[in-house]
């Protein structure tokens, strides 16, 4: 929602007339001197859309203000070129409305397309939110890098590394969107307080790393590419089972952490999964996580996978003792088991503790076969939110 600044206003009268933290209206104008506001400046109040009324016989501002809970300076701010003591009837004036439920429009068939509509609606509502661009995919669909946070401790989450994984995408975007709610209406999360979140980390949230991928398991082949990943998928339509981006190559197993094991006993051909490129970080893809984290001093990284109901959180002995604790942490909360390794080499988490020394986790989300059926969608975020929760603080 957007207002303009009268002589006299400040950012904390904004805050006390809609109950929102001053550093999240400093956050979300970026640009403004909140010690100088200009009369006439527009400033974006998070958390708020907007809503009409029309002027009825009998209606006052102060009748109105008190049937939407409203301060009646809120109604003043809004509707600066009306003169509240000659309200007509059929006129129409603007009522902030708190947003207090989730703008996601639903999560099955989670594909680019309604990922990036629930993201361009979250960013509206809560400008506080930064969205970057980590890379790009094959096809050139944009890897979205969503930022929530005011400090250096940065944590990184991201989702859909395997297409036939696409859950996991509509899983992270619900909690980063529970989690703006709950900034924006005073809430814990998990029994955390938001806000105190918000103050001590940095979240870096890529809800999906392959929209290729997911886009072919859930919507077939593009017409470019018809051709070409029938083959690669030995001649069969159904793209159920496929985890690779849409040119065969397995994003998880491309890395430089003994991916020479990997190589040897992987397929040696392009194809719906397990292929592991023929060397690492061929794939955009996989050039655009790899940059994210040179770029970043992440304090850790947490890739959702499913499925397993597991924590994978050790590689070769290089991660830190921080990473049991956490390890541990995460399994009492959701139930899952923390196991420190595994036979499998060359994923994210595994480069992301050989090569920073921080802790890293894979968490396989749900049980079932892959991909698993929408229908264990509540029951996985009931299991991992709290999960993703005590990985910010």
């Amino acid at each position: 929602m957007e207002i303009r600044v009268r002589s006299g206003d400040t950012l904390w009268h904004y805050s006390q007339l809609f109950f929102i933290p001053t550093v999240l209206i400093i956050d979300s104008n970026p640009g403004i001197n909140p010690n100088a506001l200009q009369v006439g400046q527009t400033i974006k109040i998070p958390g708020f859309t907007e809503q009409t009324h029309t002027i009825r016989s009998g209606d006052t501002f102060w009748k109105i203000a008190q049937s939407h809970h409203l301060n009646i300076d809120a109604l003043l701010l809004l509707n600066q070129n009306m003169n509240p003591s000659q309200l007509q009837v059929g006129q129409t004036i603007r009522i902030p409305l708190r947003v207090t439920t989730l703008t996601m429009d639903g999560v099955d068939h989670y594909d680019f397309q309604r990922m990036r509509n629930d993201i361009e609606k979250l960013l509206v509502i809560y400008p506080f939110v930064k969205r970057r661009e980590a890379g790009k995919s094959v096809d050139n669909l944009s890897l979205y890098d969503l930022r929530v946070g005011k400090t250096n401790r940065k944590i990184q989450m991201n989702a859909s590394f395997h297409a036939n994984e696409w859950i996991t995408s509509p899983i992270l975007m619900k909690f980063l969107n529970e989690y703006l709610l709950a900034l924006t209406n005073g809430q814990n999360i998990s029994g955390v307080s938001a806000l105190s979140i918000y103050e001590r980390a940095q979240l870096s949230a890529v809800p999906m790393v392959n929209p290729d991928g997911v886009s072919l398991v859930l919507n077939g082949p593009p017409a470019a590419r018809h051709e070409e990943v029938i083959r690669l998928n030995r001649g069969s339509t159904d793209f159920s089972g496929w985890k690779a981006n849409i040119r065969g190559v397995d994003l998880n197993k491309q890395f430089p952490a003994n991916w020479e094991f990997e190589k040897e006993r992987k397929p040696k051909v392009p194809g719906p999964r397990d292929y592991p490129g023929p060397s690492t970080l061929t794939e955009p893809e996989t050039k655009a996580m790899a940059d994210l984290v040179r770029n970043e001093s992440f304090a850790r990284l947490l890739a959702l996978h499913t499925q397993g109901k597991e924590i994978f959180w050790g590689y070769e002995g290089l991660e830190p003792p921080e990473s049991e604790v956490l390890a541990n942490d995460f399994a009492r909360l959701s139930g899952y088991t923390a196991i420190r390794y595994v036979d499998s080499y060359a994923g994210y988490k595994d480069w992301f503790i050989q090569d920073f020394r921080r802790p890293g986790f894979t968490v396989e989300l749900g049980l079932g076969q892959n991909p698993l059926p929408i229908s264990q969608y509540d029951e996985i975020y009931a299991h991992v939110k709290p999960l993703l929760v005590r990985a910010l603080i």
